[in-house]
């Protein structure tokens, strides 16, 4: 990979910083040579910083820094597309993004099970999903099961709301049990895909 980073004359060329699980895109920044360099050494994200004058590792100061995935070259060898995993909040102001968008999948299902993850790790021992996760994988295997059953039971009637609310109450489980087992979304659908490429 060969970057121009001689067509600017300050040497330095745009960077999109990109979630490379969400898509969502993060914030924009400037590298030279060097910080490139440093980058793909380190595996952190390291800028030059035009108001400073110096290359800064995104996170230095607040522990949030951006873990490299992936590095692109655009046709025109003068803007990079880094592709990292963020450790937190990406902007200064606090926000997942400098656009102020928050930093998940735009599926509600990714979303939700973030929400999930956040629930059973917080503090709040009258949530729900906490308690379901304090009862150990076989309540929650045997409330999966409920779940189905019930969703069965009402696709045999013809009350679309409640046949809809039985799948909604069968897929919260699903996914709860999925981050029981320490899988997520992400790699059930993997798995889909794989099979799909095979056929």
């Amino acid at each position: 990979m060969r970057v121009d980073f001689e067509k600017f004359s300050d040497g330095l060329v745009p960077v999109v910083i990109q979630d490379f699980k969400t898509q969502k895109v993060l914030m924009l920044g400037f590298m030279n040579e060097v910080a490139l360099k440093k980058t793909e050494e380190t595996g952190l994200v390291t800028f030059f910083s035009r108001s400073k004058q110096r290359l800064w590792t995104k996170g230095e100061q607040s522990g949030n820094f951006l873990k490299l995935r992936q590095v692109l070259l655009d046709c025109d060898k003068d803007t990079l597309l880094l592709k990292v995993d963020p450790t937190g909040p990406v902007c200064h102001s606090g926000a997942d993004t400098c656009w102020s968008e928050k930093n998940h999948r735009d599926d509600f299902l990714y979303h939700l099970e973030h929400l999930i993850e956040l629930r059973r790790n917080g503090i709040d021992e009258s949530s729900y999903v906490k308690k379901l996760f304090g009862q150990g994988i076989n309540k929650m295997a045997q409330k999966l099961g409920e779940e189905a059953v019930e969703m069965i039971i009402e696709a045999k009637d013809v009350n679309q709301s409640l046949f809809l609310n039985e799948a909604a109450d069968l897929l919260f489980h699903y996914l709860i049990l999925l981050q029981a087992k320490g899988c997520s979304l992400t790699d059930v659908v993997n798995v889909l895909e794989q099979r799909h490429q095979s056929k």
